[in-house]
C-alpha cells in the first residue's frame, strides 16, 4: 500500500475517532447512557470505524516502510 494512501487512511481514522468521541460526550448520548448504560449507536459506530481505519492506516504505513 502506498505510504500516502496509508497516511490518508490513518488521518481519516483519527478524524472519525474524534467525531465519535464528540458524539459520545454529547447530551443525547449522556442521557441515553444514563438510562441504558451504553452510548448511542452512532457514537459506537464512529468509534469502531475510526479505530479500524486508524489500525489499517498504521499497518499500511509500517508495511510500506519495510519496502
Amino acid at each position: 500500500m502506498n505510504k500516502f494512501v496509508s497516511l490518508a487512511i490513518l488521518v481519516a481514522g483519527l478524524i472519525v475517532l474524534y467525531f465519535g468521541w464528540q458524539e459520545k460526550q454529547s447530551a443525547a448520548s449522556q442521557v441515553t447512557e444514563a438510562f441504558t448504560g451504553q452510548p448511542t449507536d452512532n457514537a459506537m459506530w464512529f468509534l469502531i470505524v475510526g479505530a479500524v481505519l486508524a489500525i489499517v492506516g498504521i499497518g499500511g504505513f509500517l508495511t510500506g516502510m519495510k519496502k
